[in-house]
């Protein structure tokens, strides 16, 4: 009986060795191309609209993080935003197309958002007066942030008599005209205007046809051209801003023209409502994290068929639609989404990724209430800091619960591996190889030349609890400074020649500074 429950016991222990055991990785980097190219300010952030009393599911988590009641001298906003030298933050969301800037002779009265059956979103037209505009642009220059403003597009349009979604008739750019001459004035600087939020193909609430859109979208473009005559400083142009119709969207490049588009801007939101129980499971899936590749792939297709002068933009994309999830989106777990959407998408020749929200709803990178940052705070910032915009193609021969991606690195020399582990319970030891070669079928070698250490960042969540607001960095919590500060984050270094060690339910960022690439040179 002793010998049957000893034998027992050694098969269990044998087979939980081998459950949690790690399981060896060849990661292949191809270093001598490039496949892709982002912009220098991939990561953005967006800071939308909506009031206090915007809900979803019985909850209202929003608080005061809309761009007419955020409080822009909070030392933690300043804090987070300085940090990533720069940050692209993207002023829009649903109810821009309701905004009245209230300069010139166009906007006589400057009302508050309401709670309105009738109105797009169920609210009213609201307005932005000079003197916030003046207060959000102190805020943008004292932190170097790099402003993207969508523009209200419905102005001077009127809804269909035949389809009540279907707006009608030109933009009026008068108010946008207004707006424009006083930031010039002021000397404020706009990277980009967007034109619009969510109006394309079926729309969201409410729509505009593909031909009409690009005859606004032109007249935006002259507008600019007008207003800011100096071809090197003058604002980019940026639309759709809604989720990708493949025909909607072609037809809108080949009727707005050559040079008028500068970022193709599109939506995602692939995780579903932010209400489903499935969330959780959804976001370690990586099969449903891989259906959005077909819709990378596809506007990246788009951009280079019908407007090659342009780039493929994310301007919007918060994981669960409605303001996200309560118990996931503003968790550790929502990194396995979020930073390998950065990835795919930069693979995808995307030049911009920006995050809904910086502030607000319940997937904000900084907390509604408290400002104290979120973990994928952290892991923006991080990938600003380490990868570099030449993105190079990366492989690996094991589990798909293992994402593995890489760039030049941001500061030379070397590149940066991104791996993201979402399996629970199996650890992978990686090795990265260099495949110097531009035909696969020759000989790959493991980079080992060179003397300097590996930089590892290992992120986990606090307890082992993927649903925890705390995340470790090489296993210290990341926390503000007694001054408010960004915390410093410092690499472990680790001998080159040994693997990667990924853990159950852990991301790594590591720099490999002797790693041998020409696309990186």
């Amino acid at each position: 009986m002793i010998a049957k429950v000893t034998v027992l016991s050694i098969l269990l222990l044998l087979l939980s060795a081998v459950s949690s055991s790690a399981e060896d990785v060849k990661v292949t980097v191809q270093g001598v191309t490039s496949i892709a190219n982002t912009d220098d300010n991939f990561v953005c952030a967006t800071i939308d609209w909506w009031p206090i009393n915007k809900c979803d599911y019985n909850q209202c988590p929003w608080g005061k993080s809309g761009v007419l009641n955020l409080d822009l001298k909070n030392k933690i906003l300043s804090n987070a935003i300085k940090a990533f030298q720069p940050l692209r933050i993207r002023i829009g969301g649903s109810l821009q197309d309701q905004v009245l800037y209230k300069v010139g002779n166009s906007a006589k009265k400057c009302p508050h958002f309401k709670l309105r059956k009738d109105g797009l979103f169920g609210f009213s037209k609201g307005c932005l007066s000079m003197n916030r505009w003046d207060e959000i642009n102190d805020l943008f220059n004292q932190t170097g942030a790099v402003m993207t403003f969508g523009l209200n597009a419905l102005i001077g349009r009127k809804k269909s008599k035949t389809d009540d979604t279907l707006w009608e008739g030109d933009w009026n750019a008068q108010n946008a005209r207004d707006l424009m001459k006083y930031t010039i004035s002021k000397g404020y600087k706009i990277e980009s205007y967007e034109l619009g939020n969510e109006l394309c193909a079926s729309g969201v609430s409410a729509k505009v046809s593909a031909e009409q859109y690009a005859k606004d979208i032109v007249a935006l473009k002259n507008l600019v051209r007008e207003m800011y005559p100096d071809a090197t400083t003058q604002p980019k142009v940026l639309g759709p801003a809604g989720f990708f119709d493949k025909q909607w969207f072609n037809t809108f490049l080949e009727k707005s023209g050559q040079d008028v588009v500068d970022g193709l801007t599109h939506h995602i939101y692939n995780l579903g409502p932010g209400n489903d129980p499935e969330l959780i499971n959804r976001i370690q899936d990586p099969y449903y994290l891989d259906q959005i590749a077909q819709t990378y792939k596809d506007i990246s297709e788009t951009v280079k068929e019908f407007g090659p002068w342009s780039g493929a933009w994310v301007g919007e994309a918060g994981g669960a639609f409605n303001s996200g999830g309560k118990y996931v989106s503003h968790t550790f777990a929502d990194g396995f989404w979020f930073l390998d959407q950065l990835g795919m998408t930069s693979t995808f020749n995307h030049k911009v990724f920006c995050r809904q929200a910086l502030i607000g709803g319940n997937y904000a990178l900084l907390n509604t209430t408290t400002f104290i940052p979120n973990p994928d705070y952290y892991g923006s910032l991080l990938w600003h800091r380490l990868m570099g915009k030449n993105v190079l193609a990366t492989t690996q021969n094991a589990s798909p619960y293992l994402r593995a991606y890489s760039h030049c690195s941001k500061e030379k020399p070397g590149i940066t591996v991104l791996l993201i582990n979402l399996s629970n319970s199996t650890s992978f030891d990686v090795s990265v190889i260099n495949d110097m070669n531009l035909y696969p079928s020759q000989e790959q070698t493991q980079d080992s030349q060179g003397e300097k250490p590996r930089e590892e960042y290992h992120l986990t969540p606090e307890g082992g609890n993927i649903q925890s607001d705390v995340v470790l960095l090489n296993g210290t919590p990341l926390k503000l400074t007694n001054s408010l500060d960004i915390p410093s984050m410092e690499p472990k270094l680790a001998d080159r020649f040994s693997p990667i060690t990924v853990a159950p339910h852990s991301i790594v960022f590591a720099t490999l500074r002797d790693f041998k690439a020409p696309a990186c040179a």
